[in-house]
């Protein structure tokens, strides 16, 4: 049996995903810090739209607000794009407490 993640990818693809503009540096397992820009974020994971450097695997930390750290790893790359799955949970509660943030303005967010 293999040691990387078992992420289940196609089901959690459904979640709402919210527009935001966020700069985050992550911590990169190979390559250290890097700075990546969260294009859009869900329940389960994230987009960045200026992917380089990073492979389908790859596995990053980042720090989220209210959430905190969080580890997430590489699900998807296209073009300067790419998907992330984290590899814990987010409660609801932090969830939206967070795209509060994130997203400060109310037109901008997804009905919940």
């Amino acid at each position: 049996m293999g040691a990387g993640a078992q992420l289940s990818v196609t089901d959690k693809r459904r979640m709402a995903r919210h527009p935001v503009d966020h700069p985050v540096i992550a911590e990169h397992f190979r390559v250290g810090d890097l700075r990546m820009h969260i294009a859009n974020i869900s329940a389960n994971g994230f987009m960045i739209d200026d992917a380089k450097n990073l492979a389908r695997g790859d596995r990053v930390i980042i720090r989220l607000p209210i959430v905190g750290r969080i580890e997430a790893y590489c699900i998807w790359i296209r073009d300067n794009r790419a998907g992330f799955q984290y590899e814990r949970i987010i409660r609801p509660d932090d969830f939206i407490a967070m795209i509060d943030q994130l997203q400060p303005n109310p037109r901008l967010r997804r009905n919940r």
